[in-house]
């Protein structure tokens, strides 16, 4: 490393909030099944190898790119999107429909806890801050 790169400021990584920390680890299994899903429907040929294939792969892009936009309201959507699309593929594999409920009821839980925690810790840190510039 130059001396040139050693003098420039290190710029602080953001802090995630505990909605994204939950949200990408869901998403983060939910990518697994998917793929494996996706061969599976392959498999039992309930559609051509192209769309099968194709379309798991269009679902995980999905599913990665509402990772990173997890922090605005995007992302979310996404994530909802992506858990709609799951609950549908139940009509090429019925199976899907359990699938999709239990990640459903997981990207559910997350998204509600996990604003919930966060207002809590936003709250704590206002007042938190409130408390240090008046003694």
């Amino acid at each position: 490393m130059t001396a040139a790169g050693r003098d420039r400021a290190v710029r602080p990584r953001r802090e995630r909030t505990v909605r994204e920390l939950l949200g990408s680890i869901v998403l983060g299994f939910e990518v697994v099944i998917v793929f494996l899903g996706s061969l599976v429907v392959y498999g039992l040929h309930a559609l051509p190898t192209g769309l099968a294939l194709g379309g798991g792969a269009a679902l995980i892009v999905l599913m990665i790119v509402a990772v990173g936009l997890l922090r605005s309201p995007v992302g979310i959507v996404l994530g909802w999107l992506a858990q709609l699309v799951v609950v549908a593929a139940g009509f090429l594999v019925p199976a899907f429909f359990i699938v999709g409920a239990v990640f459903t009821a997981i990207w559910t839980y997350c998204m509600i806890a996990g604003a919930r925690i966060d207002r809590a810790k936003n709250a704590a840190h206002a007042a938190e801050r409130t408390e240090t510039e008046n003694p």
